[in-house]
């Protein structure tokens, strides 16, 4: 068996695997990069455990071709896989999203932002088409009004991998073609993370659960980590104390970074800035609405 993954959310998957005894040959992860302001590199998360595992680990896709595999497992990989690939071993994928909603790069990140209440973690058949494959099994997942994606990622990981495991234990025959709408969780940008605030407040709370969410506050841009529905009338964007006014209702800033600075209580941040009064700008994109 071969594993292809490379950021945390596919670590618990490759642990599974060698808690359940399966034999794991190789690991296919990213190449090392900067991960900071120095100029030391470091290696994916996937690669970093496989090491401690004392698994052998590769950069390279096509060195699957090298081996005689029953098994490829795809967590989280972020590579396009080519046919030659594709037909020299049977792969399967954890994906998060109760497919065929949500297919492509971002699906728990989108699932957010459209409001979903649930979703869930398939193990699927890899095909060519994205996200197309065969479903072999399905764990439902809730989705709760406070859930921020590196929660939802720290659970659904664990569950994916549960799943994973029972379901090649189960012999991979069970299989069903994907039903329902196909929508696509395309990834997210720098625009999908700004603040609108003439939406309501749910929505822009939404925004903040992703992470990233950012606004612009005296022209520079100012980043908001943590946020609450608050209940409150005030103008579009403007803010009183920790309240700012959205299109409906308002929100309570709670962690907040202002340009050049590090994360910080935003009753610090308020004590200091006094900005009462004053309003988050909205880009042209929003203002033009």
């Amino acid at each position: 068996m071969a594993f292809l993954g490379s950021p945390a959310i596919a670590v618990p998957a490759l642990d599974a695997l060698v808690e359940a005894g399966l034999e794991v040959v190789l690991v296919v992860s990213g190449v090392d990069k900067r991960r900071g302001r120095g100029r030391e590199t470091s290696p994916t998360p996937v690669k970093k455990r496989a090491i401690e595992l004392g698994l052998p680990v590769s950069a390279e896709v096509d060195d699957l071709l090298l081996l005689d595999l029953d098994l490829a497992v795809v967590v989280a990989f972020g590579q396009l896989l080519r046919r030659p690939v594709l037909e020299h071993v049977a792969m399967v994928n954890i994906h998060f999203s109760d497919l065929p909603r949500w297919r492509g790069a971002a699906p728990v990140e989108r699932a957010i932002l459209a409001g979903d209440t649930s979703s869930a973690v398939c193990i699927i058949d890899v095909a060519e088409g994205l996200d197309e494959g065969d479903v072999f099994g399905c764990s439902e997942f809730p989705i709760a009004p406070t859930s921020t994606l590196g929660s939802l990622w720290e659970e659904m990981s664990h569950v994916g991998a549960e799943l994973l495991v029972e379901t090649i234990d189960a012999g991979l025959w069970q299989r069903q073609p994907q039903q329902g709408e196909v929508t696509y969780a395309h990834k997210l940008g720098v625009q999908d993370r700004e603040i609108d605030w003439s939406q309501t407040a749910e929505e822009v709370l939404r925004v903040v659960r992703v992470g990233g969410a950012w606004t612009t506050f005296s022209g520079q841009r100012f980043k908001i980590h943590e946020a609450a529905a608050a209940s409150v009338s005030l103008p579009v964007g403007e803010i009183d104390g920790l309240l700012v006014g959205t299109g409906s209702g308002g929100v309570e800033l709670i962690v907040v970074q202002p340009a050049g600075k590090p994360r910080l209580d935003a009753s610090a941040w308020v004590h200091g800035a006094q900005p009462d009064g004053v309003k988050f700008e909205s880009s042209e994109k929003h203002s033009d609405g």
